[in-house]
């Protein structure tokens, strides 16, 4: 059996503006590094041997951090593990989403076509799962994947698994594969959106 730990990536320049991102790439914050220290200091002791990341900077620039703590050697990057591509409402706030699409948010959640120009959420899970799937299938040993809150929610979602606490800043949950993908376990939520 394999275990993976998926979390997701430290703090951003856009996430401390309230910017969505989708496949923007921009680094982390000050704050954000801080976090992925914190965090790797938690992972230490787990045995996770290989850190495997989404190639934007941001999940890539946490998994350095952590990988360096844990003294796993260099990570892998993997385009394959991006966020979701929110099309045109890359960079904005949600209030100027909300202003040039109302209700839009809502509905694009529900995967309905909004007209923002995005991945297609049903492509962008498939995507997501395969990936997951693949790595697990792979791996012997338990394996931490620096990734994206979407991502992590897309394979929740695929799994018909409720996401349990709200999302807070950086949190992860385990998953198996003993021939099939499953959840291990809860959310774990490293940092609270309060801190």
């Amino acid at each position: 059996m394999t275990r993976l730990l998926l979390i997701r990536h430290a703090q951003s320049e856009w996430n401390a503006l309230g910017r969505w991102q989708g496949l923007a790439d921009p680094d982390l914050s000050e704050l954000g590094r801080t976090e992925a220290t914190v965090v790797a200091a938690r992972l230490a002791g787990l045995g996770l041997r290989r850190v495997i990341s989404s190639d934007l900077r941001r999940a890539a620039q946490t998994a350095d951090i952590i990988a360096e703590t844990l003294g796993t050697g260099p990570i892998e990057r993997m385009s394959a593990l991006r966020e979701i591509d929110v099309g045109r409402w890359s960079g904005l706030t949600r209030a100027q989403i909300e202003e040039g699409w109302p209700g839009a948010i809502e509905r694009w959640r529900r995967g309905e076509d909004v007209g923002n120009d995005g991945e297609d959420r049903n492509v962008f899970r498939e995507r997501i799962v395969a990936t997951v799937a693949s790595l697990a299938a792979g791996n012997t040993d338990p394996v931490l994947v620096v990734t994206h809150a979407g991502a992590i929610a897309a394979v929740e979602t695929h799994l018909g698994v409720h996401p349990g606490r709200p999302v807070g800043r950086l949190f992860g949950r385990w998953f198996t594969h003993d021939g099939e993908l499953r959840a291990d376990g809860d959310r774990i939520v490293f940092i609270d959106a309060d801190g």
